[in-house]
């Protein structure tokens, strides 16, 4: 049987054309003998592999036909009308690029007689951008393998986004390579990055060469060898949103197909693609044993929900269980990953409770209100400042210092050691902190509850004191959004797999954290220094509307998982237009506004579901999408439900996390309510400035979820 070889494909095509397009691949990949198929050469083609196939009475494929390994292979360059099908298969030629080895589509036209240019000086600071980067047309050329017009024209591009522009016209290699070349990047790190080689000797079975070629790395950032017709079928139907499932960068396959001695973290800006590693990396594993237990967690159910269907949709055929210590891939938040392992402990969890808070609990499934130290604070009686006798203080004091080193009595909180608190507390205010906690821990009782924290500290003792016994319940562990994750998650998460190879891989951008107060891996048994790499190139922003949202995160210190410095150096695959800015002064105005720009995107064709308005609280959501029905626009708010089609979507900005839109328009962007304000003013400098950075970092999520345009709305 024929294999076939998928390219990204120049030319877009509707529903009903990808529908016959299938059928004609899958007959082709049956049987290419089939004369209803009318597989044909081109006469006087520049590449003689070079056919048509009919898909129907209109339309043609464009393919090169190539003989080896015992098979015919196709890959498929695209699908055209006719008789633009016969232009572009006459000028088409499949080759293996003499400098880097990698397949390279080239399509031959006349080329007219380069004019003279008149010589001018050029002050330095005009120069070219490449030009100022000391880049050369034999480092791009003769070391890259970039063809001679692409080098030109690259060199002559006046700043990042127009060498940015030129990248968006080459897909494959040869855009990441021009990407790449917009950066600081030494011509010897881009090589590494996308694993060029220097190719071998051509041998006298050209198709041969060609076929070593699509194999290499860099080259399956374009082509995709299909194994069987359910991937075909994935690959057309999905079309250019699905692309992501297919084809990677060399450097996210790399992060899916290695193994690691132990805890493995990769950090990298929003829209880098660390999602699409875990979830390409949990097919891996499935495939590579299919008896393995493996745990795909993050922080939210919407996330868990959106990395369920990802997977799917990358391939159905991977099993997903949905119990745990069963092979497959299990996935779930981390909070019902908590819940999970309590239920399946049944009455053995009473061991767990008493081992993490000294006392029973009657009803370890059912959750404690989030409201709870509101009001524990509103009914006791304390002397402790402002500062420390506040919600924020008191939940990260307790999951943060109490709940991972399991301290059960005032006596043991005296003692115990509490890294990372900036508030300092001598003894007559710890015990004044301890007063707080009992009689949050005396609600719990009474009720018989746990708090999401405590849940999760459980199930971390209980699996710790079964490891003693018998097998950990997973083999794998991927993580999602680790930034946002507590240390008595971090504890279930370690307790989940022995240490050992492949144990966990962890998925993180400090920048994004917009939950928890910050933690550091190491205090709670995940040692990270030496298996920790970091993402730059981002898919999904813009470079215009990546530097909006790179602004917002200037001037603050932001630290990692490792407790070291968060860097930025991200840089983007795509350009567009600017963000637009506007400043409004009432609410009003604010609406008035968002209802415009929303008008024009859908004047404009864009689908609605594809543009979002992003705000800061659900008051605000349902404010928004009354303003928006007031003035003709149809919107529809979305919670925890799966956004629907037809309307403009409106949801907070913690909600859109995980999810990308082509048009957003961010509402409210550096305004504060007064009840925000005050609440700013109760807290330590330390807790202060830590909600400051999640503040920061809730605006930099919103604004990264736009692919194409952003517009911001600043209150003023």
């Amino acid at each position: 049987m024929p294999t076939l070889i998928m390219t990204k494909w120049p030319v877009k095509l509707d529903g009903s054309v990808r529908t016959k397009v299938m059928a004609f691949l899958q007959k082709l990949a049956a049987d290419d003998t089939s004369p209803g198929l009318h597989i044909e050469p081109i006469k006087q083609a520049v590449d003689p592999r070079v056919r048509t196939g009919r898909v129907d009475q209109f339309w043609r494929a464009v393919m090169f036909r190539l003989d080896g390994e015992g098979e015919n292979h196709y890959v498929i360059h695209g699908v055209w009308p006719h008789d633009d099908a016969i232009a572009v298969a006459s000028r088409v030629r499949l080759k293996v690029n003499p400098i880097n080895g990698l397949p390279q589509i080239d399509e031959v036209v006349p080329v007219a007689p380069p004019q003279p240019v008149e010589q001018k000086s050029i002050a330095p600071a005009d120069l070219p951008l490449l030009i100022r980067l000391g880049r050369t047309k034999a480092d791009l050329v003769d070391q890259l393998g970039l063809p001679e017009d692409v080098a030109e024209q690259a060199l002559a591009a006046t700043d990042e986004d127009a060498v940015l522009s030129l990248a968006q016209q080459h897909e494959g290699w040869l855009g990441l390579i021009l990407i790449d070349l917009a950066t600081s990047d030494s011509i010897d790190s881009i090589v590494e990055r996308l694993q060029l080689q220097q190719p071998p000797q051509p041998s006298q079975d050209e198709d041969a060469d060609i076929i070593r070629s699509l194999k290499q790395p860099a080259a399956q950032a374009q082509f995709a060898f299909i194994g069987d017709q359910d991937e075909l079928r994935r690959v057309i139907e999905e079309g250019d949103f699905g692309a992501w499932r297919v084809f990677l960068h060399p450097e996210q396959r790399r992060y899916v197909e290695r193994s690691y001695s132990g805890p493995f973290r990769l950090s990298g800006g929003a829209g880098t693609g660390k999602t699409v590693v875990l979830v390409h990396r949990a097919r891996a594993l499935a495939q590579r044993d299919p008896a393995a237990r493996i745990v795909l967690t993050t922080f939210t159910t919407n996330l868990a929900d959106s990395l369920r269907e990802s997977l799917a949709q990358l391939d159905p055929r991977i099993p997903q269980t949905t119990a745990l210590d069963q092979p497959g891939v299990y996935i779930a938040g981390v909070d019902a990953l908590a819940a999970a392992v309590i239920r399946s402990a049944g009455t053995e969890i009473a061991g767990a409770v008493r081992d993490v808070l000294g006392e029973a609990r009657s009803n370890p499934n059912g959750r404690a209100p989030v409201a709870r130290w509101r009001a524990i604070l509103e009914s006791s009686s304390t002397d402790l400042p402002p500062e420390i006798a506040n919600e924020t203080f008191l939940a990260a004091e307790y999951a943060l210092i109490v709940l991972p080193n399991r301290v059960q009595n005032e006596a043991e909180y005296l003692r115990v050691r509490r890294p990372g608190r900036g508030l300092p507390l001598d003894r007559a205010k710890r015990a004044g902190v301890w007063a707080l906690i009992a009689a949050y821990r005396a609600q719990n009782r009474i009720d018989g509850t746990l708090d999401f924290a405590e849940a999760a500290a459980v199930a971390a003792a209980y699996l710790q004191e079964a490891n003693g016994q018998s097998r950990p319940m997973a083999d794998h562990v991927l993580v999602d959004e680790g930034q946002d994750l507590s240390p008595t998650h971090w504890q279930l998460l370690r307790a989940l797999a022995s240490p050992g190879p492949d144990d966990l891989f962890i998925a993180e951008d400090s920048h994004q954290r917009i939950y928890g107060p910050r933690t550091v891996l190491g205090r709670y048994g995940i040692r990270i220094v030496g298996r920790s790499q970091r993402l730059t190139l981002n898919y999904r922003t813009t470079a215009q509307n990546l530097r909006y949202a790179m602004a917002i995160l200037d001037g603050a210190d932001y630290m990692d998982l490792e407790e070291q410095a968060e860097t930025t150096g991200y840089r983007s695959a795509r350009s567009g237009p600017a963000p637009r800015v506007e400043k409004v002064t009432s609410l009003a105005a604010e609406l008035e506004t968002i209802a415009e720009c929303v008008r024009k995107w859908l004047d404009d064709g864009t689908v609605p579901e594809t543009i979002a308005v992003l705000v800061q609280d659900k008051f605000q959501r349902e404010r928004v999408v009354n303003g928006l029905g007031e003035r003709g626009v149809p919107a529809r708010p979305v919670d925890r439900d799966k956004p629907p089609t037809g309307r403009v979507l409106v949801m907070t900005m913690h909600r859109a996390k995980g999810m990308e839109f082509s048009k957003v328009a961010l509402a409210d962007v550096g305004f504060q309510s007064s009840a925000e304000k005050a609440r700013l003013e109760q807290l330590d400098e330390s807790e202060r400035i830590d909600a400051e950075l999640r503040a920061r970092s809730l605006v930099y999520v919103a604004a990264t979820r736009a692919r194409d345009e952003l517009t911001v709305l600043q209150r003023i």
